[in-house]
């Protein structure tokens, strides 16, 4: 095993909300992504999902218990989601981040609202 770059497997790529794979730890997948716009609404059941953003700024609208709110991640900031919680990214603008979930975790979650053409429906894609 080599190390990897994450500018270099961020620049293999072009399109948004399509994540890959860039190494795996245990059971859990390390993904890069690139994302604008918005995602779609989802909840993952049985497992958190973590987000580290290496570039731009993510916002993550959440549906809690205690009525809906949006936290704001710039550069350098890391957010999980809790397990069960519906949660819908956005990017105001170009943004990178970095997911870290059980391998085989689909990207629109467990349950979703119906998911648009610009967003991909994958448990991550290999680097080229």
């Amino acid at each position: 095993m080599d190390p990897i770059s994450l500018s270099a497997a961020l620049a293999s790529f072009a399109e948004r909300w399509s994540p890959r794979i860039v190494t795996a730890v245990n059971d859990y997948d390390v993904r890069v992504a690139k994302v604008e716009g918005e995602h779609v609404w989802h909840v993952h059941d049985h497992t958190d999902e973590f987000f580290l953003v290496l570039a731009g700024e993510l916002h993550i609208s959440l549906r809690e218990t205690a009525g809906e709110r949006t936290v704001v991640l710039p550069k350098g900031s890391v957010f999980t989601v809790p397990r069960g919680t519906e949660h819908k990214p956005y990017a105001p603008r170009a943004t990178e981040i970095l997911v870290f979930e059980p391998t085989g975790t689909f990207s629109v979650g467990d349950r979703h609202d119906e998911v648009p053409d610009h967003v991909d429906a994958t448990v991550g894609h290999a680097l080229a």
